[in-house]
């Protein structure tokens, strides 16, 4: 059994409604979600004239391995109406694979740990959540920590529900 840890992200159309048929995609077709982070809001990231994100981070179980667990989520972005237009741009879903087990992985279509996490306040927060002690098998620090010393200035609202 693999655990993954994955965040859902969108700033289109009714956002909250996609994460929930994401995660019931994710629960479907990739494994059992054993933890799931609160709902952040954060201006975006990269293009700037767009709508706020909502973000969340998942803990999934997972018999798949890491390339099948990529195509996996694409084909729910794509099925959830995923449309790749311009990078960093707004989105109506994206499910980035942020670690799988303490695997590191370079390969051309997927790098793990993902490669900006420790620059964005968005990813960090949820993950540090749900699993602040998890290490960083790169960077050899836990989340909490890389939260404490990120470079990100953005504010990141935690929205209760």
């Amino acid at each position: 059994m693999n655990t993954a840890y994955l965040l859902i992200g969108g700033n289109l159309g009714n956002v909250r409604e996609n994460f929930c048929k994401a995660i019931a995609e994710i629960e479907k077709r990739v494994g059992k979600v054993s933890a799931q982070s609160s709902l952040y809001k954060t201006a975006a990231w990269g293009v700037e004239n767009q709508p706020d994100f909502l973000n969340l981070a998942l803990k999934v179980e997972t018999d798949l391995s890491a390339q099948e667990l990529l195509a996996t989520v694409l084909n729910i972005e794509k099925n959830l109406g995923r449309i790749r237009r311009e990078k960093y741009g707004a989105r109506a879903i994206d499910i980035d694979i942020l670690f799988f087990n303490n695997a590191i992985i370079e390969e051309e279509n997927l790098k793990i740990p993902h490669p900006l996490l420790h620059k964005r306040n968005f990813a960090l927060y949820p993950l540090a959540e749900i699993a602040p002690d998890f290490f960083h098998p790169l960077f050899k620090k836990h989340i909490s920590q890389l939260l404490a010393e990120s470079p990100d200035n953005l504010a990141v609202e935690r929205l209760i529900e």
